[in-house]
C-alpha cells in the first residue's frame, strides 16, 4: 500500500511515517497543500492521510481536488476539531474517513488499511496459494503450517504479488507500491529482497522470474 502524509507539523508527520512503514507500508510525507496537490498529481496513492488545516493551499482544496481527478484514492482527514459538523463537512467535501487529533496509532494504522482495501480490487481477507497464507490483518505468513519470519518489506512484496493473482509484476511496479521515493529507481532493492524472500519461502519455489517481465507467483513446482 502507498500512502501519502500531508501534515505541516513534522514531528508528527515523522512519527506517523515511521509507524506505518513498520506496518510495510510504502509512505511519502508532504508539509503543504501545494506539494500535497503536485505529489498526488505524479504519483498513484492508495491512500491519503490529510491535515486539513494545511498552510498554503488549505487541506479542505486539496480534499476537492483529489476528489474531482481521481475515483482510487482515499481520504483520510485529520483535524485538531473533532466536532460532529466538522466531521459533517469534511466527509461531505469528499474524505472517505475522518480521525481527530490526538489519535491512537493502532486506529490509524486500521483505518488506513481499510480504507485501501475499498482502494484496490477486492481480495479475500486472508491470501491462499497452496501451501502458503497470509493474513494482511495480523501480519502473519506461514508455508506449510510454519511462520515465516518476513521483514515489513518482504511481506509486503509477497502481499502485492499474492493480491497481483498470478499476474507478471515488472520491478518498477513493486518498486512504485511497495517502496517510497527515498528509493533510488536504479537499484538492486528490489532484486535483493526477492532473493532475501525466496530463501525464506524455500523449496518447492514460488516466485517465478519473467525474462524481461518481472517477476510472478507461479506453481509451487514450477522453476524459478
Amino acid at each position: 500500500m502507498r500512502v501519502l502524509v500531508a501534515e505541516d507539523h513534522a514531528e508528527l508527520a515523522a512519527s506517523v511515517a515511521r509507524v506505518l512503514r513498520r506496518e510495510g507500508m510504502a509512505v511519502d510525507v508532504v508539509h503543504d497543500g501545494a506539494a500535497a496537490i503536485e505529489r498526488t498529481s505524479l504519483l498513484d496513492y492508495d491512500v491519503v492521510v490529510l491535515d486539513r488545516d494545511l498552510p498554503g493551499v488549505h487541506g479542505d482544496e486539496v480534499c476537492r481536488s483529489l476528489v474531482s481527478r481521481t475515483r482510487r484514492t482515499r481520504v483520510l482527514m485529520l483535524t485538531a476539531s473533532g466536532t460532529i459538523a466538522d466531521r459533517v463537512s469534511g466527509l461531505s467535501l469528499g474524505a472517505d474517513d475522518y480521525l481527530p487529533k490526538p489519535f491512537a496509532y493502532a486506529e490509524l494504522v486500521a483505518r488506513i488499511r481499510a480504507l485501501g482495501r475499498r482502494a484496490q480490487p477486492a481480495l479475500p481477507p486472508v491470501l491462499v496459494h497452496g501451501d502458503l497464507r497470509l493474513d494482511p490483518a495480523q501480519r502473519i505468513a506461514t508455508r506449510a503450517g510454519m511462520r515465516l519470519a518476513l521483514s515489513p518489506k518482504e511481506f509486503a512484496v509477497l502481499e502485492y504479488l499474492l493480491g497481483a493473482g498470478g499476474r507478471v509484476v515488472p520491478a518498477e511496479e513493486l518498486l512504485e507500491r511497495v517502496w517510497d521515493e527515498a528509493t533510488d529507481p536504479f537499484t538492486t532493492t528490489v532484486k535483493a529482497t526477492m532473493n532475501r524472500l525466496r530463501s525464506k519461502l524455500g523449496p518447492p519455489p514460488l516466485i517465478e522470474t519473467v525474462q524481461q517481465g518481472g517477476y510472478r507467483i507461479g506453481d509451487a513446482h514450477a522453476p524459478s
